[in-house]
């Protein structure tokens, strides 16, 4: 045997002993790596649920509960509530709203709206959250970046008062086109398409934030997605940010305003909109604040809670799809069903949720006509439930539609417990007087937003919450332009009705403009209203100066404190 062939065995050994150390070695990493993942994670998951606490005087913090994951944070795309409380609380505009629900200055000091101008000379000391000043420079590109079709921003249609704003977002027009300049760096001016005196009150909205185009650009795409992928102008920043589980906000140390953002940490531990699991966090004092649903408002009663209302301004209705290819297309279709639902007794015998209103119309009671309400001023049209009438309209529309069987219908609804109470009740309630079948297609909040975007709906369980102080923040939703009309119905009536109250000057026209639109809702059956939803919510005796708002964060904690005298 050759002293070649003795040596192999050993030489193999050694080898295999070699690889197993080092498959070991690999191994040892990966474990110590993916401890310290878990670990990481843990540390952010503690702070939000294992170790959330309502009140934290010594870290000057409180913790609090998002309904939905926020889609997205991009003000130029952003159109959900949840995003919006969100953006109220980490971006500031040129104007928000005060504790008294009035325009004053934000990063604008002061401003001028003229019949062909607005202008806004901006402070000196309102910074970006990395220390750089905000100039006009970064709301022209905000402006622009929404109007640009590609961005497909919904609420695009809010800057259509601004010269060139239309044809820019149709295509027709660059970008730079639009009418908007700044003669320094500290002011904007503005152009307006036509009279608007309202334009001051449409800056609060988020679509009117400012953006700042070199930071947008570094994010390649994924601008608003991540709290790495923001950019703040308001009194907080997203410190930490897991996605579907918790969010936590921090003061933002160059924020102007010292007088805003009194807490240093607001802790949103939860993303739930579960009302029992909101509760009982209250109950075990996790967070500072919940929202009671008619399930838990019994046992909050119960421990004797002190219990606060508050009329939130959102509208919810059962919107038809007009597309060409859907059933309710049909006007007989959608009168059957007008003849059959009655409201008063899904919001009383029903859903029995607090504070809530049977629905009557697509404008809520609390907004302002000429010298009243404008409902007071033009009463919404009503009907009378009439099974035998809805039948009648039903055979038409079959007849018409040349249907000897009536097929499925699509109900999209949210999958969360009001909404499935209020689907259930719905459907029950078609079988049994008209013999239609509806299918419940119950999805998270994002997939539903998709669904009500792209059309795949017969009928739609919607709301609407003012974006403005003005009754055209809903009156021109059923515009056949506006990308929040999700079943695109389009008349050219109501499309001169909604033109004539974006461009009349005097109050009185536009008002009856508003009562004209809401007689064409109805005759036409567009929609369906619901209810006008109501809050009713418990806070934590020792948290003040929570604000809640019709417009803008529906909960507003940008003024709240800790008191611990209470």
């Amino acid at each position: 045997m050759s002293s070649k062939s003795a040596k192999q065995p050993h030489d193999a050994a050694h080898s295999l002993s070699r690889q197993l150390s080092l498959y070991f070695f690999l191994a040892l990493i990966f474990v110590a790596g993916l401890l310290f993942a878990l670990n990481q994670l843990a540390g952010l998951m503690g702070t939000a649920s294992q170790e959330a606490q309502a009140v934290d005087f010594a870290n000057n913090s409180i913790s609090a509960v998002l309904r939905e994951e926020p889609p997205q944070l991009d003000s130029s795309k952003s159109t959900d509530s949840s995003s919006g409380l969100v953006l109220g609380h980490i971006m500031e505009g040129l104007l928000r709203m005060d504790l008294q629900d009035r325009l004053e200055p934000g990063v604008a000091e002061r401003w001028q709206v003229t019949p062909t101008h607005a202008t806004f000379w901006l402070r000196k000391d309102a910074k970006w959250s990395d220390g750089k000043p905000i100039t006009a420079a970064d709301f022209i590109f905000a402006w622009q970046l929404a109007l640009k079709p590609e961005t497909a921003s919904q609420y695009a249609t809010l800057l259509y008062p601004i010269e060139n704003a239309e044809a820019i977002n149709s295509g027709e027009l660059p970008a730079s086109a639009l009418g908007v300049s700044a003669p320094d760096p500290n002011t904007l001016v503005v152009k307006l398409s036509r009279p608007v005196a309202f334009f001051d009150k449409l800056v609060v909205f988020p679509t009117f934030f400012p953006i700042r185009e070199d930071f947008y650009k570094a994010t390649q795409g994924r601008f608003g997605s991540d709290a790495k992928d923001l950019l703040y102008s308001g009194p907080y920043v997203i410190k930490n940010w897991v996605h579907s589980a918790n969010m936590l906000l921090e003061r933002n140390p160059h924020y102007w305003d010292n007088n805003r953002g009194k807490l240093a940490q607001i802790n949103f531990a939860y993303i739930t909109s579960d009302a029992t699991a909101t509760l009982n966090f209250f109950k075990d004092e996790r967070i500072a604040l919940a929202r009671l649903q008619a399930e838990n408002l019994t046992e909050a009663l119960r421990l004797k809670w002190p219990i606060r209302r508050f009329a939130d301004g959102t509208v919810f209705y059962l919107e038809f799809n007009h597309r060409q290819e859907r059933i309710s297309r049909n006007l007989n279709f959608r009168k059957a069903i007008q003849h059959v639902l009655d409201m008063e007794e899904l919001v009383y015998k029903v859903t029995k949720l607090p504070g809530y209103l049977p629905g009557k119309s697509l404008f809520p009671e609390w907004l302002i006509g000429v010298e009243k309400t404008l409902r007071e001023e033009y009463p919404a049209t009503t009907v009378t439930v009439d099974h035998a009438k809805a039948k009648a309209y039903l055979a038409l529309a079959q007849q018409e539609l040349g249907l000897a069987k009536l097929p499925e219908i699509t109900l999209l609804t949210s999958d969360n417990p009001v909404s499935n109470i209020q689907s259930e009740w719905l459907q029950e309630v078609l079988k049994q007087t008209l013999g239609i079948t509806v299918k419940i297609d119950k999805q998270i909040f994002k997939q539903r937003l998709a669904k009500m975007t792209s059309g795949d709906f017969d009928l739609l369980l919607g709301g609407w919450g003012p974006d403005y102080n003005d009754p055209l923040t809903y009156g021109d939703l059923f515009a056949s332009w506006n990308l929040n009309n999700r079943g695109k119905y389009n008349s050219p009536q109501m499309d001169e009705l909604v033109a004539t109250a974006q461009n009349a000057t005097a109050t009185p026209d536009r008002m009856q403009a508003f009562g004209d639109i809401q007689r064409q809702l109805f005759d036409d059956v567009v929609i369906l209203p619901m209810y006008e939803r109501g809050v009713t919510y418990v806070v934590h005796p020792q948290l003040k100066g929570v604000k809640r708002r019709v417009i803008g964060a529906e909960t507003d904690y940008t003024y709240a404190y800790l008191d611990p005298d209470t």
